[in-house]
């Protein structure tokens, strides 16, 4: 089962060089896969140098996707942040911004893609140490993205926004769905 969207720019941002950003979320075992495909003038923006995966932490301040993940019936939810690059970062918040811990957790998989007018990034996220997605709870996720340009503007995509400012950790943007 898999669910897919497109990302909307949230209206305080700009971003000429995008033309569109898509998503799409399955599962596959213990595991959770995420796609990003952002298409437009790829030239035109900055992306941070391919290394090594590792934990790293303000990945949002430059490109990176991000996961936001939700359990039914949970009032927590976990943060993902994704970059280009191979960092990542985890975060565990027990209410909207609040309670947040790094959890342990194994490092995702991360592959990177380009082409003349795209950039695409695939993550196989192990569920196998997160419990409360262990049992094959359905997931409400918040996917987004936050793009930065060749002059280092900031722009910001998610599947919903509800606010003047961007927010990617409004419930009211976890949106796309994941059956059990």
């Amino acid at each position: 089962m898999s669910a897919s969207a497109n990302l909307i720019r949230h209206p305080a941002s700009d971003c000429d060089p995008i033309r569109r950003i898509g998503v799409e979320m399955s599962r596959a075992h213990d595991a959770l896969l995420l796609s990003y495909r952002i298409e437009g003038e790829v030239s035109r923006l900055s992306m941070p140098v391919a290394g090594p995966p590792q934990r790293a932490d303000d990945l949002w301040q430059h490109s990176c996707c991000e996961a936001f993940l939700q359990a039914d019936g949970g009032e927590g939810y976990l943060e993902f942040n994704f970059s280009p690059s191979g960092a990542w970062a985890a975060y565990r918040f027990s209410d909207r911004r609040s309670g947040r811990e790094s959890p342990e957790l194994t490092a995702p998989r991360t592959e990177v893609r380009r082409g003349p007018d795209w950039l695409a990034m695939k993550i196989q996220l192990s569920l196998a140490g997160i419990a409360e997605f262990a049992r094959g709870t359905p997931i409400s996720a918040g996917l987004a993205a936050v793009i930065e340009d060749e002059r280092g503007g900031l722009s910001y995509w998610a599947l919903a926004h509800g606010a003047a400012r961007p927010d990617f950790h409004d419930p009211a943007t976890f949106t796309l769905r994941l059956p059990a």
